[in-house]
């Protein structure tokens, strides 16, 4: 059987709840905070896009050398560009709006440059087959997936690399 609560007991029972958040809360000393900054290092964008430019220009090579197809080769290099350009626009927007003051600018900023990133992405998709002559586009759907899907490896090499040092906590 359920009991409803009063509106008196509803604001007690959230009086409670907020107490109890407050006694779990923790205010970290400067010491404290610098110490956990240090231990969780932020993920820079641009070195992520960094290491997409590798494995884009790895895939390349790869590619060319093994296939030897200067065709496969480029439609793969189409591919890692329609992935990399508009991550290029996007950090760099992104680096400008974040030096907003307004959290709802700042918000209005990512969707907007976001919506911009994928406008350029699908015109640079759309663009391939005039570029690239006798463009491959399994290579081409090949080079931008696996340029994409390198988010999940700055993220597992991000996150092992927090994972080996030592907290304070």
């Amino acid at each position: 059987m359920v009991k409803i609560a009063s509106s008196q007991n509803s604001s007690l029972a959230k009086e409670d709840a907020f107490e109890v958040l407050d006694d779990e809360f923790k205010a970290l000393t400067a010491e404290e905070a610098a110490a956990w900054r240090l231990s969780h290092p932020q993920t820079s964008p641009w070195h992520v896009l960094f290491l997409q430019i590798g494995v884009g220009a790895l895939m390349v090579l790869l590619t060319g050398l093994l296939t030897q197809e200067f065709h496969l080769a480029a439609s793969v290099a189409w591919g890692c560009v329609s992935a990399v350009i508009p991550a290029v626009v996007f950090i760099r927007a992104l680096s400008r709006q974040m030096r907003q003051i307004q959290p709802k600018a700042v918000l209005m900023g990512l969707f907007f440059w976001e919506l911009v990133k994928i406008i350029l992405t699908v015109a640079l998709l759309l663009v391939a087959p005039k570029v690239i002559s006798n463009l491959s586009w399994l290579a081409l759907v090949a080079g931008f997936v696996v340029t994409i899907k390198v988010y999940w490896l700055a993220m597992a090499l991000g996150y092992m690399q927090r994972k080996s040092k030592p907290t304070i906590f």
